[in-house]
């Protein structure tokens, strides 16, 4: 995979990501996202502005002549037009929308407080689209049996605990495939989140024998990657692709839809099992996952109909008859 450097960009672009990286602290996968998103931007302008032939495909569109006078032509119409065009020719969708007015909120700004290239931010009045918060999908107890039930073949140690980690940790797919064997300390996991941020995870007996059984058939010898927990075929540290791919094979050997489900809903699988079952407190449930916002944290304490039920039920009130209660004073 490319890393940020390797992808030509102009110079005030660059600037920013770095800006953002090691002075705001964002990770390079969120840097990334800010790249991304700012070059479909740019892309956009230059077409929008009819400043390329309209038979150049979008994405052979060059930005490297980007520069400073160009930045300060652009106004908020021009933004405003820029998320028409992701919504209905990009078929973006409110979160994605939403995203891309962060990345350029956070550019105009950085060009008009820190770089001193504008006036004012175009991008100040503009607002970002309502995100609909939707009950994160997730595999309840049985479905989740089946799906560990269903691992087996060569590398089934490792995928055994590869799951488990998934199902009882609530790890990220980037913090799964970068655990260290010195991670690992008896009872506890120490993983890098978002941010570069380190947290400390409790490991429950399925995980300490899962990870014990995988250890007992670890390669040892010819591993490129010695301090990798989990190695591919090739014997060196397994990607999050080969990740993604695993899950993906047990999902459908389990008989559950692989559209629905993937690595991160088994992080939602593993939060909402632990809020249900555990009544674990929001704020332990935050730092379990590593949540910088314990609004992020709020969308797994959803509850199904029979915890709805029950309480309500458990109202002081909810026996209470008012004509039972006049008869009972007539008496």
């Amino acid at each position: 995979m490319k890393n940020i450097n390797d992808f030509d960009m102009p110079p005030v672009l660059r600037d920013f990501l770095s800006y953002m990286q090691t002075i705001k602290g964002k990770s390079p996968n969120t840097v990334k996202v800010y790249f991304y998103d700012l070059r479909v931007f740019f892309r956009f302008m230059k077409l929008h502005r009819g400043l390329i032939d309209k038979k150049v495909e979008f994405n052979d569109i060059q930005i490297r002549d980007i520069d400073a006078s160009f930045l300060q032509t652009i106004t908020l119409s021009d933004l405003y037009a820029f998320m028409a065009y992701v919504s209905n020719d990009r078929d973006n969708s409110s979160y994605a929308r939403a995203r891309k007015v962060a990345s350029l909120k956070a550019f105009f700004k950085y060009l008009t407080y820190k770089a001193k290239l504008l006036d004012s931010s175009p991008a100040a009045e503009l607002e970002s689209p309502k995100i609909l918060k939707r009950l994160p999908r997730y595999l309840n107890v049985e479905e989740s049996k089946q799906l560990l039930n269903s691992v087996d073949g060569q590398f089934s140690s490792r995928d055994y605990a590869i799951i488990t980690l998934f199902l009882n940790c609530g790890l990220r797919l980037s913090e799964l495939v970068g655990i260290n064997l010195n991670n690992i300390k008896e009872t506890s996991l120490t993983v890098i989140g978002k941010g570069d941020k380190e947290r400390s995870v409790p490991l429950n007996n399925a995980c300490i024998k899962a990870l014990q059984d995988y250890m007992k058939e670890r390669p040892r010898d010819g591993v490129k990657d010695r301090n990798a927990l989990f190695l591919s075929a090739r014997k060196q540290r397994i990607s999050k692709e080969s990740v993604q791919k695993i899950v993906k094979k047990y999902i459908k050997a389990a008989g559950l839809d692989t559209e629905r489900y993937s690595t991160h809903k088994l992080r939602h699988t593993a939060a909402t099992l632990m809020y249900k079952y555990g009544n674990v407190d929001i704020r332990a449930l935050q730092e379990l996952l590593g949540h910088e916002s314990i609004s992020t944290t709020q969308i797994y304490t959803h509850l199904d109909s029979k915890q709805l039920k029950n309480a309500v039920d458990s109202n002081p009130l909810a026996n209470y008859d008012k004509d039972e209660n006049e008869n009972e004073d007539d008496d």
